[in-house]
């Protein structure tokens, strides 16, 4: 297993590029960063190569509604976007969602449609335009990653919005590139039944990250039974990225000694970056 800094959460009392040397004194070389189009990516690029680090996984805060078909021209070229900003970066992840989540006046609310679709419309449409969008994928090394946000933290309704929906969007690909995040905060915070939905999908997901509930800070700080959980990924065999998306409740090295005690780093390589690849046949 590997750790995964989330720069957007952790040691915000400094600039975000200078974030990256202090993950990299706890020993963590792998990096998120939020909306990729408003981060400063080639100073981030830099500053992880001065530490041995890389940016890790990203996603793009204006890509779209993939459930919205009057969007399908939008998220496709957003997406041809991100693809070329991943590998040009080596950027090995990133994560896609069903809708446009649009910030005003300090809420976060789920963009409108252009039209009145129906649920089973919104969610044909995803499943359609993803197709579509994993033909640019499979010309790169990316893994696009699905995440079900809690349906809790947003004003309207994503068409994928329970974790059934998320893994079923991802088995129905059926595409090496296209995988699940097990997110224990959203998880919990939007529908519980943690252990079940892990178990049930371990053969799918490539990442787990682990924000405690509801104050989403380190595991051990709310409701979230670690001990259990971090049991179960032993036992199911999972060897993948650890995320740390939460705040540290106190300062980070604490938050991540608290981390430690359930899910020791075990591999400070670096995964290979991503880049141009040959076309991947599908199973």
């Amino acid at each position: 297993m590997f750790y995964t800094g989330y720069l957007d959460f952790w040691f915000t009392d400094r600039p975000l590029v200078e974030r990256v040397a202090g993950f990299a004194a706890l020993g963590i070389r792998h990096f998120c960063v939020f909306a990729w189009r408003s981060a400063p990516l080639a100073d981030l690029a830099t500053e992880c190569q001065r530490h041995g680090a890389r940016l890790f996984s990203t996603f793009d805060a204006a890509m779209g509604s993939l459930a919205d078909p009057g969007d399908n021209e939008r998220t496709y070229r957003t997406w041809a976007e991100s693809l070329e900003m991943a590998t040009r970066y080596g950027v090995a992840a990133l994560y896609i969602f069903s809708n446009q989540i649009e910030r005003s006046g300090g809420l976060e609310r789920v963009a409108a449609l252009s039209g009145n679709f129906s649920q089973a419309e919104q969610y044909a449409n995803v499943l359609s335009q993803t197709e579509r969008i994993l033909r640019l994928v499979e010309q790169t090394a990316v893994e696009v990653r699905v995440e079900c946000l809690s349906r809790n933290l947003f004003i309207g309704r994503q068409a994928v919005d329970t974790p059934q929906l998320a893994c079923d969007w991802v088995r129905r690909m059926k595409h090496p590139q296209f995988r699940f995040t097990f997110d224990t905060f959203h998880q919990q915070r939007g529908a519980g039944d943690l252990l079940a939905t892990l178990e049930a999908n371990i053969d799918i997901i490539a990442g787990v990250h682990i924000g405690d509930a509801p104050t989403r800070q380190e595991p051990g700080t709310g409701e979230i039974n670690f001990t259990n959980i971090a049991a179960a990924v032993q036992r199911l065999g999972y060897d993948g990225e650890i995320g740390l998306e939460f705040s540290p409740s106190h300062d980070e090295a604490s938050a991540l000694a608290a981390a430690q005690r359930h899910f020791p780093q075990i591999s400070a390589s670096l995964p290979p970056p991503a880049g141009p690849a040959l076309r991947r046949p599908r199973p």
